[in-house]
């Protein structure tokens, strides 16, 4: 089973579930485009004035599905493919969606699911939720468009600490960061986030749309001509030997021994 993203509509209101049992919601490729798809809908409904954001079972989302990598990572034209069309294509749709979003951040939020939840409006989290970019230790970077709107999201010097230095850090320091609106208990957090969106189903849904353009004007956007000029050049990692053992070293469950 490749996961699922699923979407519920009801009156005003629309939840976007992240779903991978056994992977605390890792995504996995046909996920980036179900997200895509969920979001390009929402998009069409002028009757859905907020959007839940969450992952199921207790898990936000845990990063990629490393156990697909194999399949097109150690190619350049597949992992360019992977990035720029699956993965930003699933961001995009949220990026350039006109209702606010909130997310509610239970257990892992690493990788990949702080690139979600960095196109999050409002971000609320449970106290024991943990989050951090260890893909160090896989041998491979962040590709440019999701590192620009992860560094945005959490601020410069939290973005270099993820990337650089394999740092995982948790929800009270995300706070104090600014990533995080909200911190409450794992029991109080389904009560708070019911809350908020009561709240923001009864604000004027225009003006919501209104703002959220504003804000994509003033943000740039798409991410700068910076991170998307080194695309040019990102992915020509793909057949690395640094890049095959951090892959293989994780599927092995061994540690990597990278070397200059």
């Amino acid at each position: 089973m490749s996961g699922q993203v699923l979407l519920e509509i009801s009156g005003s209101f629309a939840a976007v579930t992240l779903s991978h049992p056994g992977k605390f919601n890792a995504m996995s490729r046909a996920m980036w485009c179900e997200l895509r798809a969920a979001f390009e809908a929402i998009q069409q409904r002028r009757d859905v004035h907020c959007v839940l954001v969450r992952g199921d079972s207790g898990h936000f989302c845990a990063g990629g599905d490393i156990s697909e990598y194999a399949g097109f990572r150690f190619e350049q034209a597949s992992l360019r493919d992977f990035h720029e069309n699956d993965v930003w294509g699933g961001l995009q749709a949220m990026l350039d969606c006109d209702v606010p979003i909130l997310a509610q951040i239970e257990g892992n939020c690493m990788g990949a699911g702080v690139e979600i939840a960095s196109c999050c409006d409002i971000r609320m989290a449970a106290d024991s939720a943990r989050f951090g970019a260890p893909i160090a230790r896989l041998g491979f970077p962040m590709a440019p468009r999701e590192a620009a709107l992860v560094m945005r999201a959490v601020g410069e010097l939290t973005a270099r600490e993820m990337l650089l230095s394999a740092a995982v850090l948790d929800a009270a320091e995300m706070k104090q960061r600014g990533f995080l609106n909200q911190v409450l208990a794992a029991d109080a957090l389904d009560a708070a986030v019911q809350e908020r969106i009561h709240r923001i189903r009864q604000l004027a849904p225009q003006a919501a749309r209104l703002n959220k353009a504003s804000f994509r004007a003033l943000a740039h956007v798409p991410p700068a001509q910076a991170a998307i000029d080194l695309i040019v050049t990102a992915y020509d990692y793909a057949d690395s030997g640094e890049h095959r053992e951090g892959i293989g070293a994780f599927m092995e469950k061994r540690p990597p021994a990278f070397r200059p």
